[in-house]
Order: structure tokens, then C-alpha cells, then sequence
């Protein structure tokens, strides 16, 4: 069911109001810390260990992927641009990606988190108030 403030508010509010409202719940800082405890599923484990938390980032894609190689041959020679361009970006943030790296049998996982605006690993907590 959808939350409570776009059951009441479905039919007299614009769609972009209820895009801003779900979108104001979810873009927060978010820090994880740099080791996690949790289920290792290799053979070697098989029971919760200690992981080392890294981000995930994606590796320059390759020229020799079969839609690449594809692509390229399509565009070769006269004729413009062949296959359509992506211009109606919306999006303002990415859905962060954590890999997970078992520190017994160093089994790696990948663990995809909610979207956020920014994300920090392991940074240390900021004190309110007077620091002597």
C-alpha cells in the first residue's frame, strides 16, 4: 500500500508534489562503518564473520564487449549518429553499492543500499555541544 501522506493526498495533488515528499524520506547522509559483521555464504564460512566494507565502483567498460564492438561497427562510415542519445536525465542521485570482503576466506559480496546524497565510510561521529 502507499504510504499514509499519498493515500489522502492522490487525487488532489500534482504528480511532482508527491515526487518531492517521497523524495525528501530517503536523500540523507549516510555512514557505515569500514568492518560489518554479517553472513558469509562461501563453503569455506558458511556462518557470520567479520567483512571488510568498501564502495563499489564500475571498471572502464571494455572495447571489446559485444555490444560495444556492435555499436562501433554501426557507427563506422556515413550516415550520423545510428542509435538514440540519452538526454532527459532525472535522477539527482545513485543507488550506492557496498562490496562486502569476508576477512576469513576473503569471499567478496555486493550489497546495493538505498539512494542517498551523500555517503561516507567509517567516518567518526561529530560531537554536539562544548570539547574540552
Amino acid at each position: 500500500p502507499p504510504p499514509p501522506f499519498e493515500r489522502a493526498a492522490r487525487r488532489d495533488r500534482p504528480l511532482f508534489v508527491l515526487q518531492a515528499l517521497r523524495a525528501r524520506r530517503s536523500f540523507t547522509m549516510v555512514n557505515i562503518p569500514k568492518e560489518r559483521k554479517t553472513y558469509c555464504k562461501s563453503k569455506k564460512c558458511r556462518k557470520h564473520s567479520v567483512h571488510k566494507v568498501t564502495q563499489y565502483k564500475a571498471d572502464k567498460a571494455s572495447n571489446f564487449a559485444q555490444g560495444k564492438r556492435r555499436y562501433d561497427s554501426k557507427q563506422m562510415g556515413f550516415g550520423g549518429q545510428t542509435k538514440p542519445v540519452f538526454h532527459k536525465k532525472a535522477k539527482t542521485t545513485k543507488k550506492i553499492v557496498l562490496r562486502l570482503e569476508c576477512k576469513v576466506c576473503k569471499a567478496k559480496k555486493q550489497l546495493k543500499i538505498k539512494r542517498c546524497k551523500h555517503f561516507e565510510l567509517g567516518e567518526k561521529k561529530k560531537t554536539t555541544g562544548h570539547v574540552y
